[in-house]
């Protein structure tokens, strides 16, 4: 199933560590460890695992942003297969909360980005329609998700010829949370044009359209949503919900069923314990929850009642990604160091919010279930594991026992990077100088900080002293991220300040000097691996160097430049012998998350395509929608600005041409209270 592009081939210590994993996995061995140095090509050997095993496979990140990284590597790896991204959809989160000394309830907020929720359907779409599947995910693939089995027989599976009435169609696209809208045609909306129906999936970049006669489908095409210019012919058209969390009518009538039992059962508790106010809340919450399933088949934070919708046992953990793939899948837990104890951290500190909120009538008892999994229950689930590090911990050598397979030489002949000790004071200064002679050398320079405060501080006085710089830390966005890394290797920026998020797996050749700050303040950020992974980032570039700032050298950093020194000896044995002369990696700046999640391959493809009518017309359709929009809401003058920006495009001599004769557009007028007279004057 999986086709592997690559010019490689593998090198150094890499066949012998295929050899080895494959071996394992074929043998039916449950864990394995890959001990790879940086820069010795582990994501190429876990390609190749993959190849030759020829498994679904899952590969779990400890972060975001070394997800997006490995996403890219991989798309590249199998263009000719499915490699899908599932990260957390959220670009601002706040859970539902309780504080009972202050009796204040904080409800869940959050802002939701609507590319990473297509990215997650797509991820199931492709999982329950094909096995040649590579899913990078982060820890939120512990997390409740819809049912597999619902979601599946949800979907609308229709044939070329098939008799099925437009009826119908329309029925079932509603039940799986399609909405009809005629005017923005949007993901998870669905137009109707007599007999003509589009659908445009919530998981694609293209829209699929039945053509019926008579009750009869005659045509199923995939077209492009924007110019409806047809891209392929299909025999079958299947659309899976908008929704990971739908239900059949059946099963959504079961449910409520169960949870107006459980509800009369707490309520009877409360009130004999004397919780009155709590059992008044309780019960006008869930009754309004009950009220819009049974009205509209969801309702805002539907994800609480997963235990009774799903059928599952009190206990019983919700379903999540991992449940979504065969029996045989494959799973690779990347920079198993950091991602191990987060796994295993994740289920405490989400029951103990459940609980209060629990414990004070705002949820049912049940919600308690709506969580991700415990560890035992994620090792049960994962199957085969091949856990992949640098500086694999004490738990995964113990796992693996005899099964690990180490990845020490470099086939680039690239030697780890020379560690110095330089006084905390001062360090500024010195480090300002340092990165003078880097950039003069057209090199890259990456510093890490304790501190948010202190990365935003740094960069800003870089910046004052002429310098490129920005900082990188948690509180940027996901694809923000991806960006300002590509950003660095392009050479946007010569310095890149952050605190945690500068270690494990990130590939950037061009970075010759990683500054570590305040290297002897021991604990999580400076232990023996943060050292070691962080290190590692300069171990691509020939002219690699490491800085260590500290007033003493603590057990850590001796440990860490101990370690750095015996891979550098392994590796200059291993280059003499062979008579390799050291170089520094030139890789392809490949296209990261940002550009993906933003490209429209699909709907390139389009018959008689033309990219600059293309480039015009998206631009267009956005703006017009954002209009459209603003005037439902009331924004009469972002909506007024939209339209005089859309009266630009069309006076551009260039975009009249390109255009052709087309309406002139128009800012519906909005229903109801609050339209100023000149409206309507005032709009084309």
């Amino acid at each position: 199933m999986f086709k592997l592009v690559s010019k490689f081939k593998p090198k150094g210590d890499q066949p012998r560590a295929i050899k080895q994993l494959t071996e394992g996995i074929i043998s039916g061995q449950r864990f394995q460890t890959l001990l790879g140095v940086t820069g010795s090509g582990k994501t190429f050997t876990m390609a190749n695992v993959i190849k030759n095993t020829d498994r679904p496979t899952l590969i779990i990140s400890h972060n975001k942003t070394l997800a997006a990284q490995l996403y890219a590597e991989f798309r590249e790896f199998f263009p000719e297969n499915a490699v899908h991204y599932f990260v957390s959809y959220y670009d601002y989160y706040q859970p539902e909360a309780y504080i009972p000394q202050k009796d204040i309830y904080i409800e869940k907020d959050a802002s939701i980005n609507e590319d990473l929720d297509r990215l997650r359907l797509a991820t199931t779409s492709s999982l329950m329609s094909r096995r040649d599947v590579i899913i990078v995910a982060s820890v939120s693939c512990i997390y409740g998700l819809g049912s597999p089995e619902d979601y599946t027989a949800m979907a609308l599976s229709v044939k070329k010829n098939e008799a099925i009435s437009r009826k119908n169609i329309l029925k079932q696209l509603v039940e799986i949370q399609y909405e009809r809208n005629d005017v923005a045609f949007g993901r998870g909306n669905f137009r109707v044009r007599g007999e003509i129906i589009d659908v445009y999936p919530s998981y694609e970049e293209s829209a699929v359209r039945f053509v019926l006669n008579q009750d009869e489908v005659k045509q199923i095409t995939r077209i492009n949503p924007l110019t409806n210019e047809t891209i392929t012919e299909l025999e079958h058209g299947l659309i899976f919900p908008a929704k990971h969390f739908v239900m059949p009518e059946d099963k959504i009538a079961r449910a409520i069923a169960t949870i107006k039992k459980e509800l009369t059962g707490h309520l009877k508790k409360l009130k004999k314990n004397g919780k009155l106010v709590e059992a008044q809340r309780l019960s006008a919450r869930t009754n309004y929850d009950l009220e819009m399933m049974e009205e509209v088949g969801y309702c805002k934070g539907i994800e609480n009642y997963s235990r009774h919708l799903s059928g599952r046992l009190p206990g019983q953990h919700p379903a999540t990604l991992i449940d979504y793939f065969p029996k045989d899948f494959l799973t690779f837990v990347d920079e198993s160091h950091v991602t191990i104890p987060q796994v295993n951290g994740m289920y405490n500190g989400d029951r103990s919010q459940k609980q209060r909120l629990s414990e004070y009538g705002f949820r049912l008892p049940s919600a308690l279930d709506n969580r991700p999994m415990k560890f035992p229950e994620w090792e049960q689930a994962t199957g085969q594991v091949i856990f992949v590090s640098a500086t694999p911990a004490p738990f995964e050598i113990k796992k693996s026992g005899t099964r690990v397979a180490e990845q020490i030489i470099r086939p680039t002949g690239l030697v780890d990077p020379e560690i110095i000790v330089r006084p905390s004071r001062g360090q500024v200064p010195h480090l300002l100088a340092e990165t003078i002679k880097r950039i003069k050398k057209k090199e890259r320079v990456l510093v890490t900080t304790l501190t948010k405060r202190l990365a935003e501080d740094l960069s800003h006085y870089l910046k004052e002293k002429k310098i490129k710089s920005t900082y990188l830390h948690s509180e940027i966005d996901t694809i923000e991220r991806t960006k300002i890394l590509r950003d660095l290797r392009i050479g946007k920026f010569d310095v890149l300040v952050g605190i945690n998020l500068l270690r494990e797996g990130l590939d950037l050749p061009e970075v010759s000097l990683v500054a570590i700050l305040d290297a002897d303040k021991e604990g999580f950020l400076r232990s023996t691996t943060s050292l070691v992974q962080t290190a590692g980032r300069t171990a691509r570039n020939v002219n690699g160097l490491v800085i260590l700032y500290a007033e003493q050298i603590t057990k850590s950093m001796n440990e860490a430049i101990n370690e750095t020194d015996r891979r550098r000896q392994r590796q200059l044995a291993y280059n003499k012998k062979y008579k390799i002369m050291p170089k520094t990696i030139k890789k392809e700046i490949l296209k990261g998350i940002e550009a993906i999640v933003s490209s429209k391959k699909v709907e390139r493809q389009a018959l008689n395509f033309d990219p600059a009518k293309y480039e015009t017309n998206e631009l267009i359709h956005k703006l017009e929608a954002e209009m459209i929009t603003a005037a439902e809401k009331l924004e009469f003058e972002r909506a007024a600005e939209l339209r005089d920006m859309l009266k630009e495009f069309e006076e551009a001599p260039k975009l009249k041409k390109i255009r052709g004769k087309r309406q002139k557009h128009q800012v519906p007028r909005p229903k109801g209270r609050g339209s100023p007279k000149n409206w309507a004057a005032n709009t084309k």
